[in-house]
């Protein structure tokens, strides 16, 4: 089975990569293990998000800009966003969130992971 590989973009997945680079790089790993090495981050991650946690979060939004789905993605782009939890209150000028099915790509199923910029 596959994986999203939205978590690549995260600043783990971007170190990762850099430094799978840079052992290419140095012909210290080639770039086939490269790709197995980022296969198995990907399939980590998505595991780990999908079992490990559950802390949850309340958000209300003052304007949602934009909403798309499109295979089987919800992006939603949203202004003045307001985050609470028990006692901790933050807010955010602007707020991406991009939700995948949780079992990961392909037909049917409900969002899951989500991820902000």
């Amino acid at each position: 089975m596959s994986s999203y590989q939205l978590y690549r973009n995260t600043t783990l997945g971007n170190t990762l990569q850099e430094t799978l680079d840079e052992l290419i790089q140095f012909q210290q790993i080639s770039p086939s293990t490269a790709l197995r090495v980022l296969l198995q981050f990907d399939r980590a991650i998505n595991a780990a998000l999908a079992n490990k946690v559950r802390a949850r979060i309340n958000f209300k939004a003052n304007k949602l800009n934009t909403y798309r789905f499109c295979d089987n993605v919800w992006t939603f782009l949203m202004t003045d966003v307001e985050f609470k939890e028990v006692q901790d209150f933050a807010q955010v000028d602007k707020l991406k969130i991009v939700a995948c099915d949780g079992r990961g790509p392909g037909p049917g199923g409900a969002s899951g992971g989500t991820a902000n910029d």
